[in-house]
């Protein structure tokens, strides 16, 4: 069993400062404060109303974070047995029935899925570079006027989506994508 001696703080919503823990897992790399501070300020705050799908979950903090600014529903997506469970865990320990927490990989999930989203959370482990042939798969399950964020750790050039926005922090580059 991977030990549990990481947390990360959820920055905005109404669990503001509350902490979420998570495995520690070669791979496993929360998305950063200031890039998730970036990545809401882009998002306007407030995701009211918003269906959303975390689709390589890890740590949760995206689709937690999500939920804390009043997203309607998260769908988190999570292959790995004990990440699934820890993001279980910390679904009781924030008391959230709106987080949708499924043990199976991406790729069977978009095959199956027939829900449309509002906004993406496109982040999957960059040592896999095989998961970005998954993106324009995403069209189909994006709402009229959805977005993708994306995250990856190479400059991305995109053929299949708009870039709204992008930044880099460190060693990372994160697109919002349309």
């Amino acid at each position: 069993m991977n030990k549990l001696n990481n947390n990360v703080k959820i920055i905005g919503g109404h669990w503001k400062r509350k902490n979420i823990i998570f495995s520690d897992k070669d791979g496993l790399r929360p998305t950063l404060g200031r890039v998730r501070e970036t990545l809401f300020n882009w998002l306007n705050q407030d995701l009211t109303d918003k269906s959303c799908l975390d689709l390589f979950s890890g740590s949760g903090a995206l689709g937690f974070e999500a939920l804390s600014r009043n997203a309607s529903i998260t769908y988190m997506i999570e292959k790995d047995n004990n990440i699934y469970k820890v993001l279980v865990a910390n679904k009781d320990h924030l008391k959230t029935d709106k987080a949708v927490i499924i043990n199976t990989t991406a790729e069977n999930f978009i095959s199956q899925n027939h829900v449309l989203f509002d906004i993406i959370f496109f982040d999957p482990p960059f040592q896999d570079k095989n998961q970005i042939s998954l993106l324009p798969l995403l069209k189909q399950h994006l709402a009229p006027d959805g977005l993708i964020y994306f995250e990856s750790d190479n400059k991305f050039e995109e053929e299949h989506f708009k870039i709204i926005k992008s930044s880099r922090a460190g060693k990372v580059y994160f697109y919002l994508l349309q």
